[in-house]
């Protein structure tokens, strides 16, 4: 098959679709083992809900309006066709009115004579906050509420709630130690906007920020757009595992930057965390947007893919790299007719294994993108890095039952364009073990127990070994003899 062919079919052979007319369509895609007919679903990591693979992104039309769009109508589409995951943010503009204006004809608004609890219960509704400081944190999610349950004056009726407040576009580890301030030690002095969301997802007021004990949300999450190694430290930061889902970029263009899916991605897996893939299509860069942040209307994608590239092998590119388990997408256009409706495209799409596309096939969607863009989209991700030394490297010996041991001491190595295969322990020029990559998990480094059985001074190097078998050491740390 060639790359035209492969490209144009691959949402039809991997799930086994049909087209019909339109965004009406409802697929009847069954992943093996669930019950019923409906969409594909993955469990969002530790939050433990089944959410759809393709979710509804908060900017485009929702955000930036382009004449003759109806967004209320997208956010009503987007519930009858079966999508359960909603986002949307208070620097969005409108997006939260919007979704109050949807809300209300869905019958989602608590208090009403016709609220639907059920229907609530089976959706995820996300919000965020730029807040790095608990106070901002609150008011957001007040807002937040009020606009989607309330009549936007600052009030909400009871029974409001978000399935997850995300703190929003993390870029530095200044802002992580802000959000972090005070969380082992609430009230005794600025705290931090992990502290506040906290209390509102327990019903405690350790901030004092919490008067009603009121529960006003189910999880906390996080985003980040540019830096891995920020995101990480995020993650490590988090001790009491507060921290349930992260946002991240991923696309075909992401192994050309400083990326996310052999860095941040692989942590996140291993606390069991769920992972939604964003800028599915660099923020329309793929397409006619220049790669730049939107700001308006006149940057809203409306169109569906293109000849060159096919829309649907972005998505699953996104959906089939390890540890994502959903993709969010902001919409332009819907259509009755099927081949202009992003809505319709887009979900189709998604109906794909986790596993759906082999090694070759993400290659083949690489390639053939970096040749279309010529790899110039992901401006809101840092550039490209090799592959790092291990970082911090410190050895440290002493005698224990007339034994010598010593311990090699080290930070997480940064992965380039391909997973990090293994790090390895050299002394003296000759490597005395090789251990499997695993994250590191915490702030704590990874740490190695050598006995060489001598008194004489030794030195020592870790390396890391990428999947191209590519190497990078640490500078040497060298013991005296003892």
């Amino acid at each position: 098959m060639n790359r035209r062919k492969f490209f144009r079919n691959a949402a039809l052979a991997a799930a086994g679709t049909t087209l019909a007319a339109g965004c009406n369509k409802i697929f009847d895609y069954v992943k093996p083992g669930d019950q019923g007919t409906g969409l594909m679903k993955r469990v969002l990591g530790k939050t433990g809900f089944k959410v759809t693979t393709l979710g509804l992104g908060g900017q485009a039309a929702l955000q930036w309006t382009p004449e003759g769009v109806d967004p209320v109508k997208i956010i009503l589409k987007a519930f009858d066709r079966g999508i359960n995951y909603f986002d949307t943010a208070n620097s969005y503009g409108p997006g939260q009115l919007n979704y109050g204006k949807a809300f209300r004809q869905k019958n989602l608004i608590p208090g009403l004579a016709a609220y639907d609890n059920e229907l609530r219960r089976s959706v995820f509704l996300t919000s965020k906050t730029a807040g790095r400081y608990a106070s901002d944190a609150v008011n957001d999610l007040h807002r937040s509420l009020s606009q989607i349950f309330g009549n936007d004056d600052g009030n909400y009726p009871a029974g409001a709630y978000l399935d997850m407040m995300m703190i929003h576009c993390l870029e530095t580890r200044k802002q992580i130690d802000l959000v972090y301030e005070g969380l082992d030690d609430p009230g005794s002095g600025e705290t931090g906007a992990l502290a506040a969301l906290r209390d509102y997802r327990d019903g405690t007021n350790l901030t004092g920020l919490n008067q009603g004990n009121e529960k006003l949300i189910h999880h906390i999450g996080f985003s980040g757009h540019s830096n891995p190694s920020v995101n990480m430290h995020m993650i490590q930061r988090d001790r009491t595992n507060l921290l349930y889902v992260m946002l991240v970029p991923v696309n075909a263009n992401d192994k050309l930057m400083f990326n996310m899916q052999y860095n941040v991605i692989p942590l996140a897996t291993a606390k069991n965390m769920g992972v939604i893939a964003m800028k599915v299509f660099a923020d329309g860069a793929m397409y006619t947007k220049p790669p730049q942040w939107s700001t308006g209307p006149e940057h809203v994608i409306r169109t569906v893919g293109s000849e060159e590239l096919p829309s649907n092998s972005l998505i699953q590119y996104s959906l089939t790299t390890p540890g994502v388990h959903l993709a969010i997408t902001g919409i332009g256009q819907i259509s009755d007719n099927s081949e202009e409706c992003q809505l319709y495209k887009n979900l189709e799409a998604a109906q794909i294994l986790s596993e759906g596309l082999t090694e070759a096939e993400r290659t083949a969607i690489e390639e053939k993108v970096k040749e279309v863009t010529g790899g110039d989209t992901n401006y809101f991700q840092d550039p490209a890095l090799p592959l790092t030394a291990p970082k911090e490297v410190i050895v440290a010996q002493y005698i224990e039952d007339s034994v010598r041991k010593v311990f090699i001491i080290w930070h997480t190595a940064y992965a380039a364009d391909a997973f990090i295969k293994s790090y390895e322990i050299w002394r003296d020029g000759t490597k005395i073990t090789e251990i499997p990559y695993y994250p590191q998990i915490t702030t704590d480094p990874f740490r190695y127990l050598d006995t060489p059985g001598d008194q004489i001074a030794h030195t020592y190097i870790v390396k890391v070994v990428d999947g191209k078998g590519r190497v990078a050491e640490s500078p040497p740390a060298t013991l005296g003899q003892i």
